[in-house]
């Protein structure tokens, strides 16, 4: 059986300072083309330097309410991969209370 391949693409239009104006991504496999979004963050891990590279964007339109639940969602994800990853429910507990705190903090929870 071959190995098989799955490809995803990000397509970000700048203005002429290199701003990101608008962000659009397509996941076949997920059943995605084309998608409008207004902010990103992807992390990849570098073994051999031993660190990790990021591209983090948002569109000028992105607004601050939305980036900051953006964030909540993200760091909410993070904290279940973290636990999927490693299996340390306390460090799991710990990064769920300061999720719970940051929503507290900007009032994201209703």
């Amino acid at each position: 059986m071959a190995n098989r391949t799955s490809e995803i693409t990000l397509k970000i239009q700048l203005d002429e300072n290199k701003v990101p104006e608008k962000l659009n991504w397509t996941a076949q496999d997920g059943g995605i083309t084309n998608a409008d979004a207004k902010a990103m963050m992807l992390s990849v891990w570098d073994s051999a330097a031993q660190e990790s590279l990021r591209i983090d964007l948002w569109t000028k339109d992105m607004p601050v309410d939305e980036m900051k639940i953006f964030f909540h969602q993200t760091l909410v994800a993070m904290s279940d991969t973290f636990n999927r990853a490693t299996q340390d429910d306390k460090m799991t507990a710990t990064m769920k209370d300061f999720c719970d705190y940051f929503a507290e903090k900007l009032e994201l929870k209703k």
